[in-house]
């Protein structure tokens, strides 16, 4: 396992860098990389029909989105109830990443804390060239990599995993939500822009907003959580150092112009309440807002460019242990 993440990580470097300044022999490491992700089986689906009612448990789906097969995995806890409306959240991989490293515990928490609390958790792929789905990216808006510049429609993607999950399941459709990590947070900024009238509020840890467009219909809930010193998706706006791929990324808009974009969109007070405020860690709360929505922004000294409370899949900073970010996500969302 480690050594796929590893291999992953060094493919999305080389794959996507500008080959005439590689030489003969990255070109050759490209050739190699790229055939071994080639062999690499698909996810194997669930022996779920679309339309069949879901259980407690967790299943894989596929759905062809503009003839081409995307996957998503699904979470339903064990207290759910059928008769009864239950929340659903989208938990969105970052760049580089998958589905299953998304599901994964050891990193992220969204099981647990999807049991602890009772809500659906769904972890859609994003974009990859290789039918394993691995090293997949989606289209934010100026990032990232082949989802920007095929110009998937991830959006399209997401509505079809809520229309089909809906025939599934019973979904309380005034909490629907969506986060994500990196490139992931950037995708959950684009759902706020394009589908407000379905999404109550969103949270993006260490991705800020890339958007080109943004005409969202309804003010909707935004948090977000992100390092200081993050060295890869700079706090201040620009790409890090610690950036996997100029070329497949971009310049990033800084946090506090996400933050004051938001504020504007909805209408809230400038002026935040500083609601968290403890050794290592805190919170601004932009409120009131329009339709009783908020912003709120939280803030870690340190873990750079990684989840607050969980593990790092890759790198050697480690996570800011200050807050938990999948904590704070639902507990800002759930009263929404």
């Amino acid at each position: 396992m480690k050594l796929i993440k590893i291999l992953c990580f060094v493919s999305f470097v080389i794959l996507y860098s500008n080959s005439s300044q590689a030489g003969f022999f990255k070109d050759k490491i490209k050739e190699r990389i790229k055939n071994k992700l080639e062999s690499q089986p698909a996810p194997t689906a669930s022996d779920v029909k679309s339309n069949d009612e879901l259980k407690p448990g967790d299943y894989t789906f596929s759905i062809n989105v503009d003839d081409s097969i995307r996957w998503f995995k699904v979470h339903v806890p064990n207290q759910y109830n059928s008769k009864k409306p239950t929340p659903l959240m989208f938990a969105l991989h970052g760049g580089v990443g998958d589905m299953n490293t998304q599901a994964n515990d050891k990193y992220y928490h969204q099981i647990k804390q999807s049991e602890a609390s009772n809500y659906i958790v769904v972890f859609p792929n994003g974009y990859s060239p290789f039918k394993s789905g691995k090293i997949a990216t989606w289209n934010a808006g100026t990032c990232c990599g082949p989802a920007r510049d095929n110009k998937i429609d991830d959006v399209k993607f997401i509505k079809m995993i809520i229309a089909q999950l809906k025939k599934q399941l019973n979904i309380d459709d005034d909490k629907v939500f969506s986060n994500g990590m990196s490139n992931g947070g950037m995708m959950s900024y684009r759902l706020a822009c394009e589908l407000s009238d379905i999404f109550k509020g969103i949270a993006a840890v260490a991705g800020t907003d890339n958007t080109i467009d943004c005409n969202p219909k309804r003010p909707i809930n935004i948090l977000h959580i992100h390092a200081e010193n993050d060295d890869h998706v700079l706090f201040n706006g620009g790409l890090g150092p610690k950036a996997l791929n100029n070329k497949a990324e971009t310049s990033f808009n800084s946090v506090p112009d996400t933050i004051k974009k938001w504020v504007k969109l909805n209408h809230c007070s400038e002026k935040p309440e500083r609601v968290l405020n403890i050794d290592g860690a805190y919170c601004d709360l932009y409120s009131p807002c329009k339709n009783n929505t908020q912003v709120k922004l939280c803030v870690t000294k340190t873990g750079g460019h990684s989840w607050p409370g969980g593990e790092k899949p890759r790198g050697t900073v480690q996570s800011s242990k200050a807050i938990s970010a999948t904590e704070e996500i639902w507990n800002f969302l759930k009263d929404r």
